[in-house]
């Protein structure tokens, strides 16, 4: 009875979701001047808001700086869990709008740069082609870093496309994994490479390569793999984080590089680059989706995640 009463008296008919926006506009922004020129209202609007919601916490929100004003320790923790208030407001105004029309939606992602050129459009298409009206954003991380999981926690996406391992350890993180990948040799059509019928991996170390950059995920289970066979890795010809210009080098017909199975089985007859005939398939993980555990994802993600489980169970079946 204590706490319901003192969430209604102190809370629940005092605190306003306009006094806790303008605080996170000033936390954000370093300076109450700053703030008021971002909302575009008077600064003495946004010093009176900062100050009504201190006295109804009943604790000191900012301190002033010579650089301007910062949040307080209590300040720092209402702006943690302001920031989960707002992200789940903007979330039921999405799942709202996209009851009233089931074709709109939007959906926020930050994918590896890797899985942008095969899973993740063929997604986007399948998706789309449904539900037209749906939109997307997607925050592309090139390699394989920790950098697209540490997203989420901004909450400034809804899911992270990547590869995953087992056994993903991450307490505020959940991780489905849909399909195994790897990576194979490719060639263009004219290579001459693409055209034999068996080739010695030993064959290939002094050709030209474009891989991807060193010391990233990829680049390491390439060099990992050569020296497993008792090869050294090849040199690389182009060093670059752009999975669209190995792809045009490899085009030429004159450079070597790799590409993922799944990459191969989405393009099809359309694509310009051939597997080589060689004994070397270095697997990936699993393509994935992680998402912040506890937080509810709005019908348009959902919908993304049905529809990247249902393609992976076709790859897996190919």
């Amino acid at each position: 009875m204590g706490t319901a009463m003192q969430w209604d008296e102190r809370i629940g008919r005092r605190l306003k979701l306009r006094d806790l926006h303008i605080f996170m506009t000033v936390a954000q922004q370093g300076s109450m001047g700053r703030a008021a020129k971002h909302l575009v209202v008077s600064q003495p609007v946004v010093s009176k808001a900062i100050s009504d919601l201190g006295r109804t916490l009943k604790v000191r929100l900012v301190d002033r700086t010579m650089k301007g004003v910062e949040p307080t320790v209590y300040g720092t923790a209402l702006l943690r869990r302001g920031t989960i208030v707002f992200d789940e407001l903007g979330h039921s105004v999405k799942e709202i709008e996209f009851l009233t029309d089931p074709t709109a939606g939007e959906v926020r992602i930050t994918s590896l740069e890797s899985l942008n050129s095969a899973f993740f459009p063929a997604v986007i298409d399948r998706l789309s082609r449904k539900f037209p009206r749906l939109t997307f954003h997607v925050l592309s991380i090139p390699g394989h870093t920790t950098q697209h999981l540490e997203v989420l926690h901004e909450r400034s996406v809804d899911l992270a496309v990547t590869y995953l391992r087992p056994p993903f350890e991450h307490d505020d993180l959940a991780a489905e994994f849909l399909c195994s990948d790897s990576m194979t040799v490719v060639a263009a059509p004219d290579s001459k490479w693409a055209r034999r019928r068996k080739i010695e991996l030993a064959e290939l170390v002094d050709e030209p390569w474009c891989l991807p950059v060193k010391d990233t995920f990829s680049a390491l289970l390439i060099g990992r793999a050569f020296r497993e066979r008792g090869l050294v890795p090849p040199r690389n010809f182009v060093t670059t984080d752009s999975s669209h210009l190995r792809r045009a080098l490899m085009a030429t017909g004159r450079v070597l590089g790799f590409l993922t199975r799944t990459a191969l089985r989405l393009s099809g007859t359309h694509s310009v680059l051939r597997p080589v005939r060689v004994d070397l398939d270095i697997p990936l993980g699993s393509v994935g989706i992680v998402s912040l555990k506890n937080r509810t994802l709005n019908p348009a993600a959902e919908l993304f995640i049905e529809y990247a489980r249902e393609l992976a169970k076709q790859l897996a079946a190919a």
